[in-house]
């Protein structure tokens, strides 16, 4: 099993604050359990249940957990429960078989006109409804110089309008490599848009620092972040400044959310999101139904359900603040939109 969050070594010549906190990140169950003033026996569970996929939460996302409270939405997302051992036959490591896309090592092409590249394995945090927590992100590029065959594909091939850097999370990259691989992109005149998809203004706002915001102003390429919230409670003012400093960069503001039972799964905590999100300046944009990956059945919402919450939505509150209900199909040419 792959381990998606930032490794020691990666963190060892920490030399920006973001960096400084994901190395004071919490890794032990029984740590996160102290904090939160939570029963021994519920760390011991979790330790046995993480396996190899071991936590890891940026002290800033803990601190807007509830003390004592065992079933907080944000801790639920990164806490490891038994039922992960639990396997079903609908269910796979790779559930959006990603491995059929693959035209280059870490550059998956799976609709007309846009590739995804796979800029790293390291994230900030450990979701643990991670659809890519079994990826073989040790085959993917590490470097601009393993990069060279991705990138001379998107440059060849001119069909090719949309570059979407994902991961783990490219935010991860440090300032300069980062910078490297999006100018490189932005030279091509074909590539009109260089979309982002990351956790990190929320996990770590700080990452957002004035190199990374600088970077996005001199962009040609149109920007567009496409951050993963999956509840009011991750926004606090930290996160509002971060995304206020991406806004005056330029950036287009999206968010994606996975329906997550026990987390999301109530009109009432859909609609306080959404008004958060559009409060600072990020407009709800999808609402993804759970990615059938190993050990998540216990985070599943039955579709029935799903459906019938956007219609909530919608009898409450102004269309925008409505996101659409997708789920992604091997194979299909787009998301398929369920509500």
């Amino acid at each position: 099993m792959e381990i998606v969050a930032a490794n020691r070594d990666f963190v060892r010549a920490a030399i920006e604050p973001w960096q400084v906190e994901l190395k004071q990140a919490i890794r032990d169950p029984f740590a996160l359990c102290r904090r939160l003033e939570l029963p021994e026996e519920l760390a011991q569970q979790a330790r046995a249940a993480q396996g190899e996929f071991e936590i890891f939460c940026p002290q800033a996302f803990v601190e807007r957990m509830t003390v004592g409270d065992a079933n907080d939405p944000l801790l639920l997302q990164v806490l490891p429960r038994e039922q992960e051992s639990h396997s079903f036959s609908d269910q796979s490591g790779d559930p959006l078989d990603e491995a059929e896309f693959e035209i280059s090592p870490g550059l998956l092409k799976k609709y007309d006109g846009r590739a995804l590249l796979i800029t790293t394995g390291a994230c900030a945090i450990h979701c643990r409804y991670c659809f890519r927590r079994f990826y073989p992100y040790s085959d993917a590029p590490k470097s601009i110089g393993q990069w060279q065959s991705a990138i001379n594909m998107i440059e060849r091939d001119r069909q090719l309008d949309e570059i979407i850097l994902s991961g783990g999370d490219p935010l991860m990259l440090v300032d300069r490599v980062l910078a490297e691989l999006i100018l490189r992109l932005n030279q091509m005149d074909h590539i009109r848009r260089i979309r982002i998809h990351t956790r990190l203004p929320i996990m770590i706002p700080s990452r957002v620092n004035g190199a990374l915001v600088g970077l996005f102003s001199g962009l040609t390429a149109k920007t567009i972040c496409v951050i993963h919230c999956n509840h009011g409670n991750e926004i606090d003012d930290d996160v509002a400044a971060a995304v206020k400093r991406l806004r005056d960069a330029g950036v287009q503001l999206l968010n994606q959310t996975v329906l997550l039972q026990g987390i999301n799964d109530n009109v009432d905590a859909l609609i306080q999101l959404s008004q958060r999100l559009v409060d600072i300046g990020v407009l709800p944009y999808y609402l993804h139904e759970l990615d059938p990956v190993l050990g998540t059945r216990h985070f599943k919402v039955p579709r029935e359900k799903a459906v019938e919450l956007i219609d909530a939505m919608r009898s409450r509150v102004s269309g925008y603040l409505v996101p659409r209900l997708v789920v992604e199909t091997p194979g299909a040419a787009s998301k398929q939109i369920l509500a």
